[in-house]
């Protein structure tokens, strides 16, 4: 009669579904991190007299792109949404300042409603944005 072998058991992780998820993230976050930033890409208008914006106010951004498309904050909505977005927004901080940041392609009138409706919602501070010439 023959004795049962002991086996040894050999415990070893497999890193590379790690290191492949890993990978994933950090590409995904080095695509993301400038859109968080700096928010949308748009062209902004011109202009002599511009200051700086600083973070420290914590501006609601609202975006209007050249193609129609609005944004507040990295939230894509459609125009008939904005009016509701922004009162839920007054509600929680009514003395948070806006920033209007329109493509310079955007029509005069598309850029004008968005102002309105900060203003219907009660926002007093409400600014344009623009880069310095």
């Amino acid at each position: 009669m023959q004795t049962p072998r002991a086996t040894t058991l050999e415990a070893n992780i497999n890193v590379t579904p790690l290191v492949d998820v890993c990978l994933v993230l950090l590409i995904i976050f080095m695509v993301l991190t400038p859109v968080i930033v700096n928010g949308v890409p748009v062209q902004l208008p011109k202009t002599k007299t511009s200051e700086a914006v600083t973070e420290a106010t914590r501006q609601l951004s609202i975006t209007v792109k050249d193609d129609g498309t609005l944004f507040v904050g990295a939230s894509v909505l459609r125009s008939e949404q904005l009016a509701g977005e922004l009162d839920r927004i007054h509600r929680a901080t009514p003395d948070r300042p806006v920033s209007i940041r329109g493509d310079k392609r955007v029509p005069y009138g598309e850029v004008v409603d968005v102002l309105d409706a900060c203003r219907t919602a009660g926002f007093q501070n409400v600014g344009l944005i623009s880069e310095k010439n």
